[in-house]
């Protein structure tokens, strides 16, 4: 698969206690099947941040790849927005 056919996601860095991961929260809008309203929805994955650059708060960019764990399929691409 190439690098540019990947998936990629930008969020918000939620948790960095664990060694080279973070956990990002993507939100997403989707539109109600029954009521047709948009509704935010909010999920978590885990991405590869190999030097532990980020922080609580900064806004990144992920890039999808391959199993490096249990949970992690993601990596850390850019940090778009740091906080300050």
């Amino acid at each position: 698969m190439e690098r540019n056919l990947r998936k990629t996601r930008v969020g918000k860095v939620v948790s960095n206690k664990m060694d080279k991961t973070i956990v990002v929260a993507i939100e997403d809008h989707v539109k109600h099947p029954l009521y047709k309203k948009i509704v935010k929805r909010t999920y978590k994955l885990k991405a590869h941040d190999e030097e532990n650059t980020c922080n609580i708060g900064d806004t990144v960019k992920v890039m999808e790849t391959r199993p490096l764990s249990k949970d992690k399929r993601w990596r850390l691409v850019e940090v778009v927005e740091r906080v300050k």
